[in-house]
């Protein structure tokens, strides 16, 4: 399959710029792939479309406020260090680094109100070691949330609130599992008080999610890995529900992933790199709940896979059409 099938053009007005502060308020698109029909609502009514008593995945992965910014030591040139992937000698991150080209391996940079110093292992790839383990705490008084650059603005404090879920709890992603940021607990209660069952996983979202695609033979295309965790009991909700006939409806690409990573592999935490695009059987996943994605991007290429290309072209077309909010921030859709 071609990269080019999977570009479409849009305004970029209709790029969400800000979170919608009464998040269950968002546009809510109803894709159902039997009768092949689009609906719209908004996402507050949520619980009108679900299967009945289906079990609702979450990815309760926390966003870090992983943008840094501090000055070189021996110059006190200004350097962006944006954290990736935390990796196993717990003092060192796989990161982005700005300016690049200014940067020297060995290079030590400082941050304001902390004395935390990190230093560059490995410019060519981008590994920097900071002198204390604890990173995660200095990162909440001196971190930056990593918005995407497609939201053209520098993040607020309202960002620390709104680009995270109502449930998250395991800290450790570089972007939000946005599908999920339309829930409020109001909403989460409304479900279960109506017979569906919730159950929460973990993936840390790292570099792999967003990565670019850039082969123009999709197949050729290599995700990076991202760590993910099921509860025993997360577990145990979800055989119940796959014995029993229960529906599993996957909040967000990452949760559908982890779910078809156990699905293959029956590890219930590990690393996983499943890329998903046309073609592609799914095991486990059942429903989809997902924001709208990227054109030429891994995500959308997941999203055509569980919703068919024909019909989901035909609702992206709509959604600009009707105006909907794109990406992070944007609205949501639910595919049946």
């Amino acid at each position: 399959m071609k990269l080019s099938d999977f570009d479409y053009q849009f305004p970029e007005g209709l790029i969400a710029q800000t979170p919608i502060l009464r998040r269950e308020q968002a546009r809510l698109m109803v894709v159902d792939r039997r009768r092949r029909t689009i609906r719209h609502d908004i996402f507050e009514n949520l619980e009108r479309y679900l299967p009945r008593r289906c079990l609702l995945v979450l990815n309760n992965s926390k966003v870090i406020p992983a943008r840094l910014f501090g000055k070189k030591m021996r110059s006190g040139g200004s350097v962006e260090i944006f954290l990736l992937e935390k990796l196993p000698d717990g003092f060192s991150y796989r990161v982005m680094l700005r300016p690049c080209r200014k940067i020297r391996d060995g290079d030590r940079v400082a941050f304001d109100r902390t004395d935390l110093v990190a230093t560059v292992v490995s410019k060519d790839e981008r590994i920097v070691r900071f002198n204390k383990m604890n990173v995660l705490q200095c990162l909440e008084e001196i971190g930056h949330i990593p918005l995407p650059p497609y939201i053209k603005r520098r993040d607020r404090p309202m960002d620390r609130e709104y680009y995270q879920t109502v449930y998250a709890r395991h800290a450790g992603s570089v972007a939000a599992p946005t599908a999920g940021l339309h829930f409020t607990r109001d909403l989460l209660k409304t479900i279960r008080d109506n017979g569906h069952e919730i159950a929460r996983l973990m993936l840390h979202v790292n570099y792999a999610t967003f990565k670019p695609v850039e082969e123009e033979r999709i197949e050729d295309h290599r995700m990076h890995a991202e760590d993910y965790s099921v509860s025993v009991k997360a577990n145990v909700l979800i055989q119940k529900a796959r014995q029993n006939g229960q529906k599993i409806v996957a909040v967000g690409t990452t949760s559908c992933r982890t779910l078809e990573s156990v699905a293959r592999t029956k590890r219930l935490r590990g690393r996983t790199d499943l890329y998903i695009y046309p073609g592609y059987d799914f095991r486990m996943t059942d429903c989809l709940i997902t924001n709208f994605h990227l054109p030429r991007s891994s995500l959308l290429m997941l999203v055509y896979a569980f919703g068919g290309t024909g019909l989901m072209k035909k609702a992206y077309q709509e959604a600009i059409g009707e105006r909907y909010r794109f990406f992070s921030y944007g609205d949501g859709m639910i595919i049946l």
